[in-house]
């Protein structure tokens, strides 16, 4: 975290955030086309990969191509992560200096407040709103804002909550079964991705002018 009192454009982390979340929404695009190649070929007629009494049948090279998929959608997931962070704390950062107040979330919630259960269905969302507010307290909130927390929300407990809780070849002996969850989670995640996108454009514009007047001012 910065510890500089003076803002400073925040364009080149939002840029970076954007361009990564767009590479994740293609990855979970890519991953969807695999969810139905699985379901379109069906089931290999040697059964699931996890066959019972600790007897795994060898993957077909479909079934390889998905771990392939699935890993670099993990991959990018969390370096679309982390560079989402960045940006967050930049702006953060840029709010304080602007308004003269502290985050109503102190540093350690910026990483905290994803993981820890409970409190993590309102505090990412509340981190964000106070960027906003601190500047432009006048101001209602960017409906992209809720936009993009509901949908991290579902993809939370639809979507991400729905593959991670499964090993991989357990998703592909989904995928044979019910592709019909798996698809619905993945446009979830997508458009969760793009409101991401659009917030960190509008907020990151807003702050902006919000700098630039008071450049002016001085």
């Amino acid at each position: 975290m910065s510890d500089q009192e003076t803002p400073v454009t925040t364009r080149t982390a939002a840029s970076a955030a954007i361009a990564a979340l767009a590479l994740a929404g293609v990855a979970w695009v890519v991953r969807a086309v695999w969810h139905i190649r699985l379901a379109a070929a069906g089931e290999p007629a040697s059964g699931p990969l996890h066959q019972g009494g600790g007897v795994h049948r060898p993957p077909i090279a479909l079934e390889d191509s998905y771990h392939l998929v699935s890993s670099a959608g993990d991959a990018v997931t969390v370096v679309c992560a982390v560079v989402f962070l960045l940006w967050l704390d930049r702006v953060r950062d840029n709010a304080r200096a602007l308004s003269g107040s502290k985050p109503r979330y102190g540093y350690p919630w910026l990483f905290l407040g994803w993981i820890v259960p409970v409190v993590n269905l309102w505090i990412p969302r509340g981190m964000v709103a106070d960027v906003h507010r601190s500047v432009f307290p006048d101001r209602r909130l960017p409906a992209v804002v809720n936009w993009w927390w509901g949908l991290w929300l579902a993809g939370l407990a639809g979507g991400v909550g729905l593959l991670y809780a499964d090993s991989t070849d357990e998703v592909i002996t989904r995928a044979y079964t019910e592709v019909a969850p798996l698809l619905a989670a993945d446009a979830v995640i997508v458009a969760a991705a793009v409101a991401a996108a659009v917030m960190i454009r509008t907020l990151t514009a807003a702050q902006q002018q919000r700098m630039d007047a008071a450049g002016q001012q001085e």
